[in-house]
């Protein structure tokens, strides 16, 4: 049984202020999961923390939507493992490909119906590959890390002449999904000072005990997707965030026994490598459910038909 909750109008986006930052001269060809060829520009991304005076400088690839001209654009938010593929791992034929295959996967799909796509990389530029395996008091990369990475992202995209700055949204998966979170807080001073709003918010299984004990309000519109059966980022306090969240309404789509990654193409197992989680030390279960997968793309592809508009 899923939850759903209506979605309110949202406002234009602000005035636009940030300039774009210099993108590299390269461009790297990467394959996706589905086998299909993608262009991704690599750019710098400036974050909004700074560091002896300059803004930290995040790893980035642009993939632009086909021929289009002044389109929607996502900002993709990885999970605590990452924005890159694992080391030797071989991609549709190219070993060592740059970015993880989730990532890789939605980005095809979204520029596939005429999305902008931008992913980030939180982790490398701050001397970390992954997070999952630290515990979470140890974590020296923290969401409030992730929130200045977002929100200079967004301006980011924001100021290239091919966004339509009215529909720049964002999208996460669970470390990346809290930072979804932790980026349209209405009530923390760095998102409300920010010129750029989005006009949408996606976030997939996110951890929201903080959220929900910081008396999280959303600057967007917002819908969470998350498994009952959950073991790592539990489901049940994002369903008291959803259910305590008014103004713009908040959409939960819940999926009975569906596990943390159950977008994913991969069996579910369980990695004991991971300390958190709700039974810490005893490991947690991360794989993918089919019928999960299937309806959470058309969730998602909905949810942007009524931010976003056609196609």
């Amino acid at each position: 049984m899923r939850e759903r909750r209506p979605v309110r109008a949202g406002l234009p986006a602000a005035r636009i202020w940030a300039t774009v930052a210099a993108a590299c001269l390269c461009t790297c060809a990467v394959g996706a999961s589905n086998r299909a060829s993608l262009a991704a520009n690599e750019v710098e991304v400036p974050s909004l923390e700074r560091v002896g005076g300059a803004p930290v400088s995040l790893p980035g690839y642009w993939f632009p939507a086909p021929g289009a001209a002044s389109a929607p654009a996502m900002l993709l938010l990885h999970g605590c493992g990452g924005a890159l593929a694992p080391r030797g791992q071989d991609l549709a034929g190219r070993r060592h490909a740059p970015l993880s295959r989730r990532m890789l996967d939605y980005a095809g799909w979204l520029g596939a119906r005429g999305v902008h796509v931008l992913v980030i990389d939180s982790l490398t530029p701050r001397g970390e590959r992954e997070l999952c395996t630290q515990r979470l008091g140890q974590r020296r990369i923290t969401q409030a890390h992730r929130r200045l990475d977002a929100l200079g992202a967004l301006q980011w995209m924001a100021a290239r002449p091919e966004v339509d700055v009215r529909r720049i949204g964002l999208l996460g998966w669970s470390h990346g999904g809290s930072a979804v979170l932790a980026a349209t807080d209405a009530n923390h001073p760095e998102v409300a000072a920010s010129p750029v709003s989005p006009a949408l918010a996606v976030a997939f299984y996110p951890g929201c005990t903080h959220a929900l004990e910081h008396q999280w309000r959303p600057s967007a519109p917002l819908m969470m997707l998350v498994g009952d059966a959950d073991d790592w980022t539990p489901a049940g306090p994002c369903r008291a965030l959803a259910a305590r969240v008014t103004e713009p309404a908040t959409r939960l789509v819940r999926y009975p026994g569906a596990y943390h990654g159950f977008d994913s193409e991969r069996p579910v197992r369980l990695r004991t490598d991971v300390p958190n989680g709700v039974d810490p030390g005893k490991g947690v279960h991360v794989g993918g459910d089919p019928a999960a997968r299937a309806d959470s793309r058309e969730q998602l592809l909905h949810f942007m038909r009524e931010r976003f508009g056609a196609p």
